[in-house]
């Protein structure tokens, strides 16, 4: 099995912790942004996104398609609930987490904060990323505070709603913010419950490998903290542009 997509990817980070919950290590990552994939890259990710799973012959390019696949696939742990209402809030709540969550914490904090900078020296645009934090990380936390329980996870046991929710906030601590505990303790207590368990906390050391140095050394930061990298890479040194809007 190979992952193609960086450990610092939301969406990559989700399939990942999905992985470790059904028990599944026995793979290898390409850590490439979708920035920098080639041209093989883009046949297998039209829309050049990641995270890309390749198994056997199986080529799958979008993290809930591939977390519905692990589910299914393999087993061990269940990444959904059991009752039928419970699976049915459990999807909406990934779907909501990669929409939602994704705009606010990817597109509107860290893409301005970090990527724009970093991959292609263009300012942030801070109209987008005061809004975010004014607007729209308040609302999501308002909505989210709601549904987290007191302790433990949304359906009792960690599943794939939990992870989907707090992979986004791991790039938006990225970015500078933090979830304020006292106005939304039940939000930021099960965020910080779930970022703390061992589904996400194995990867951590990878991801700040990753992050302590630019795209070009990424592959030998990562080989000297114990990843377990692909010998090739669908990377390029130069960077491109997605297909898609932001």
């Amino acid at each position: 099995m190979k992952i193609i997509g960086s450990y610092v990817s939301p969406y990559v980070r989700k399939v990942l912790a999905c992985m470790a919950l059904k028990g599944i290590d026995d793979y290898e990552i390409d850590p490439i942004t979708p920035f920098f994939g080639g041209d093989e890259f883009q046949r297998l990710s039209p829309l050049r996104r990641i995270p890309i799973l390749i198994h056997g012959d199986l080529v799958l390019t979008d993290s809930s398609v591939i977390c519905a696949y692990i589910d299914e696939a393999f087993p061990g742990h269940p990444l959904l609930p059991a009752g039928p209402a419970d699976r049915a809030r459990a999807r909406w709540l990934e779907e909501y987490a990669d929409t939602r969550l994704g705009d606010l914490c990817i597109w509107s904090l860290f893409y301005q904060k970090v990527v724009g900078p970093l991959v292609f020296g263009e300012p942030g645009d801070p109209a987008r990323v005061e809004k975010a934090l004014s607007e729209g990380l308040p609302g999501a936390l308002d909505y989210l505070e709601g549904l987290a329980p007191d302790d433990g996870f949304l359906f009792g046991e960690i599943g794939l709603a939990d992870i989907s929710i707090a992979s986004f906030f791991r790039n938006a601590g990225y970015a500078g913010f933090e979830i304020d505990a006292g106005r939304w303790p039940r939000a930021g207590g099960l965020i910080a419950r779930l970022l703390a368990h061992d589904c996400f906390a194995r990867f951590l050391p990878f991801e700040q490998a990753q992050l302590s140095t630019n795209p070009q050394g990424r592959r030998q930061a990562l080989l000297a903290a114990g990843a377990p990298l692909t010998a090739d890479t669908l990377g390029t040194r130069e960077p491109r542009r997605g297909v898609m809007a932001l």
